[in-house]
């Protein structure tokens, strides 16, 4: 493996450790940080691709920051800048949960540390909600079809429509549109 190979997936491996360490909150509390980091530091995606990427790690199974990790990862160094990413992101985790397990029994009721939850859930609130605003804008969300996202949240939201069925729906909408696009273009 090359020395420039090498420092690529290094970086790799410190940026989403650094994400998986700094974000708490789950996958889209780490958006906001990904898109910093992947898009406007290291450029290793536009934008667009941030934000086709963040589509595609949504819709597969398995944990957002991962998927995403192994994405991006994948991109720019393959299969072991795929492996390093999704390491660093899993690796904090995994160290704070062994921490807690080790030491849980002895801060089970804690009032300190039950005071620090407390604390910690309104935050992560605000961090999940941010990176919305953030994809919307990106997605090129606006007034005339910001209904759709909210309505397709609405129903998986209150009447239990499955989030799999939207998903399908928009596949077939894009190959539809495109199919349809691309035939007005032989025409003319």
């Amino acid at each position: 493996m090359s020395k420039s190979i090498s420092k690529t997936i290094f970086e790799l491996f410190l940026t989403f450790f650094k994400i998986g360490a700094f974000t708490f909150g789950g996958g889209w509390v780490m958006i906001a940080m990904m898109e910093k980091d992947i898009v406007d530091k290291h450029k290793w995606f536009t934008k667009e691709e941030f934000i086709d990427n963040l589509a595609i790690a949504q819709s597969m199974p398995g944990i957002l920051a991962v998927n995403m990790a192994v994405l991006v990862g994948n991109k720019i160094a393959k299969k072991w800048g795929a492996f390093y990413s999704a390491l660093g992101t899993i690796l904090p985790s995994f160290i704070v949960i062994l921490t807690i397990a080790i030491f849980f029994v002895t801060i089970n009721d804690n009032p300190v540390v039950e005071r620090v939850f407390k604390g910690i859930r309104p935050a992560v609130v605000a961090l999940i909600i941010a990176p919305v605003f953030t994809t919307a804008k990106s997605a090129k969300i606006n007034i005339k079809n910001f209904w759709v996202p909210l309505s397709t949240a609405l129903l998986i939201t209150f009447c239990g429509f499955s989030p799999i069925a939207f998903i399908a729906l928009a596949i077939v909408y894009g190959i539809a549109r495109c199919y349809f696009s691309n035939r007005e273009t032989k025409t003319e």
